[in-house]
């Protein structure tokens, strides 16, 4: 039920505020439209807009997998300032908004982008294509939150089981030797929960990263929104997914000289 409420934009936690959070704005509503007739303050009550979650949130969210990655890669692109920095598929209100606070992004998205925005150039590619044309185009690219996405169809893109990996292997060919890739993905027991993402386990991931990359730093946000950076990848985490049911893992990876895509 809670799934089918969220598919919906509802959560049941959302629900069940509101429900309880009703009576209140009830009451408040009647006082305050009191106070106002008495006051002749010059605004007219207009139609309701409800915030009933409000109230019980804190001032803001400073947790999470989104907050924590987009606020350390673009921490990290300001340290190495690349040459060229290219996206792929990040969130545009959150990471790539950052980076474009100092100096200019490249994004590439399957979906297009009517916005034209300083220091963001758009570019709409699919890169799952077995064509996709960009072969040693950047020394800096990142993709967060976005890998696990690729070819469920959720945003548009063709139905493929293995979208995953022509994804990160185009990304791969459009790095240049020696470039950088700030990678994140959801980590946890192996599945996918359809449509939404995939979930990778570390090891899986690992199997595609060291034949072709050195592991210069990985963090991690772990199942409480907490970030634990940088962190030691060993047997026993890595068996383990740092004990995580649906965490983040963050990769700083730099691309070997003379490594072939596999």
């Amino acid at each position: 039920m809670g799934s089918m409420l969220r598919a919906l934009g509802v959560s049941s936690r959302q629900l069940s505020i509101g429900l309880r959070e009703l009576p209140r704005f009830l009451h408040d509503y009647r006082s305050f439209r009191s106070r106002l007739l008495e006051s002749r303050m010059p605004f007219p009550m207009a139609k309701w807009h409800p915030c009933l979650m409000d109230r019980r949130d804190q001032s803001g969210v400073a947790s999470g997998h989104y907050f924590h990655q987009d606020l350390l890669v673009a921490q990290r692109i300001f340290q190495n300032r690349p040459q060229h920095h290219v996206d792929v598929g990040s969130r545009v209100d959150g990471f790539v908004a950052h980076v474009a606070v100092f100096r200019r992004i490249e994004v590439l998205d399957i979906r297009g982008q009517r916005s034209q925005i300083p220091n963001i150039t758009f570019t709409q590619a699919d890169i799952m294509s077995d064509d996709f044309p960009l072969q040693d185009y950047s020394d800096s690219i990142s993709c967060l939150h976005a890998i696990e996405h690729f070819g469920l169809g959720r945003y548009g893109d063709t139905l493929d089981t293995s979208g995953h990996l022509r994804g990160m292997t185009n990304i791969y060919r459009c790095l240049k030797p020696g470039g950088t890739l700030y990678l994140s993905t959801p980590i946890g027991p192996q599945r996918i929960e359809f449509n939404a993402h995939r979930v990778f386990s570390l090891q899986y991931l690992l199997n595609w990263i060291k034949p072709l990359f050195t592991i210069k730093t990985f963090s991690l946000v772990n199942d409480s929104g907490d970030l634990i950076s940088p962190l030691e990848l060993s047997g026993t985490n890595i068996d383990t997914n740092f004990g995580c049911q649906f965490g983040c893992g963050i990769f700083e990876l730099e691309k070997k000289v003379g490594s072939v895509d596999h």
